[in-house]
């Protein structure tokens, strides 16, 4: 009997062959070792997934925008730069400038996100066609909940001063809702529904300006909801304008 030699590599014929680890491209072997998967290269027995990098989150401009207005009201607009966005969300400079072009794009999107929602509360299909008195009702109630809902983006609204173009055109637009609500009181106070020895304005002021604290003070991790805020304003308020 001859004696069995160990396989040698390309020579075929010994007793026992031995199992020879898989090269590359190079079939044959008794037992093939699986390979990681190559990028571009089909046909290993097992796909390798690649890990994603670290510290490269994804984000779509709705999550980015998200973490602006965050650092915004911690930081202040003016005081924000685009470094300090970049080192809040972990991604580079060239990542933001992605989805938006600048800072003040951020700024804008925040701020009429805000105003959009509150403008969305004076059209007929949300006040109906009630009385002057119910729709400054409904309209109080409503407010308070855009501003529980919307809570970052109408604090930001709330303390933007003018100092960019962007911040002048939200002022604007706050003043052209602070004067739909004027005119909602006035027309209460027209129909009798409202005190007559309290100015129109100055409720109206007074009004908005008891609803705009909230955003102070509230806080939705304390257990505070939304309509009861609302539902003790409207008490609190109208039981005081209101014709007895």
């Amino acid at each position: 009997m001859d004696e069995a030699q160990p396989a040698k590599r390309g020579r075929p014929g010994s007793a026992v062959v031995a199992a020879q680890p898989a090269k590359r491209g190079r079939p044959g072997s008794a037992v093939v070792a699986v390979q990681p998967a190559k990028r571009g290269r089909p046909g290993s027995a097992v796909v390798a997934v690649q890990p994603a990098k670290r510290g490269r989150p994804g984000y779509d401009r709705a999550g980015l925008l998200a973490v602006a207005v965050t650092v915004f009201n911690e930081r202040g607009y003016d005081g924000t730069s685009m470094e300090d966005l970049s080192a809040r969300l972990g991604i580079g400079k060239s990542s933001i400038y992605h989805h938006v072009g600048s800072k003040e794009e951020l700024l804008g999107l925040a701020l009429d996100r805000a105003l959009d929602a509150l403008f969305a509360l004076t059209t007929p299909d949300e006040l109906g066609a009630e009385p002057a008195i119910d729709r400054l009702q409904r309209l109080v109630r409503r407010a308070i909940e855009v501003l529980a809902a919307e809570l970052p983006y109408v604090t930001l609204l709330l303390r933007v001063r003018g100092n960019t173009p962007t911040e002048l055109q939200a002022l604007a637009r706050r003043r052209d809702f602070d004067r739909f609500v004027s005119t909602l009181v006035a027309r209460a106070a027209a129909d009798g529904d409202l005190r007559a020895d309290i100015d129109p304005g100055l409720a109206s002021r007074l009004l908005f300006g008891a609803v705009n604290s909230i955003i102070e003070w509230y806080r939705p991790d304390r257990g505070e909801h939304a309509a009861q805020i609302a539902d003790a304003m409207v008490r609190m308020v109208f039981d005081g304008l209101r014709v007895r």
